[in-house]
């Protein structure tokens, strides 16, 4: 694309179960492509040894929270394990205008309340394992996780891939460099489509 045509962001959603392979994914595609950035969520949790407050998170107290949510200042939010956890919609709109993409690492839930704020700047892939006993063959070797804790992922896992027919995309993870270039293809057909490219008509308008 020519580098002198204006364009507008885009929001890229990845979602998967645990264990898909999403958050390698997001990690090497955003260490390859620096016009794209991580959404940066508000919490209510506290900051933990080596975070960095605008970098890790946006940590406001629960009152502060609140009053966000009231006044719509969040796309999607949620509360996980006791604390509360949202995405600030005026930096991701800064973004876009300047036409910065912005990758959410968000599950199926928080991928529905952006499409019902900002469909028309939502690009959404869903991360499928290549098979279910590949799936638990990731999740046991991962971390020290008891029988229980992986049973109780992979009982999730289930209603998570349920939603896969939600999403825009679907990429099956068999091997994670051919599915980070399905995944960065994706990303730039997206960003080549007419409507997203609003200096297309003065550039072209020049050419005749």
């Amino acid at each position: 694309m020519n580098e002198g045509i204006k364009r507008r962001g885009l929001m890229l959603v990845l979602s998967s179960p645990s264990g898909a392979g999403k958050t390698t994914l997001s990690r090497r595609l955003l260490a390859a492509d620096g016009n794209i950035q991580l959404s940066v969520s508000a919490t209510t949790r506290a900051m933990r040894p080596g975070e960095e407050h605008g970098k890790d998170y946006h940590f406001v107290s629960p009152e502060e929270f609140e009053i966000m949510a009231k006044s719509g200042a969040f796309l999607e939010h949620a509360r996980v394990f006791g604390h509360h956890y949202g995405t600030p919609r005026a930096l991701v709109e800064a973004a876009l205008a300047d036409g910065m993409d912005v990758l959410f690492d968000i599950d199926w839930q928080g991928t529905q309340q952006l499409k019902e704020k900002m469909r028309d700047d939502l690009v959404s892939i869903f991360i499928l394992p290549p098979s279910h006993e590949e799936l638990e063959r990731r999740l046991r070797t991962r971390a020290s996780d008891s029988e229980e804790v992986v049973g109780s992922r992979m009982a999730k896992a289930a209603d998570e891939i349920s939603h896969w027919p939600e999403y825009d995309y679907v990429i099956v993870n068999t091997d994670i460099d051919k599915a980070l270039r399905d995944v960065q293809a994706i990303l730039n057909a997206e960003r080549l489509k007419r409507t997203r490219q609003i200096g297309i008509s003065d550039f072209a308008a020049r050419l005749v």
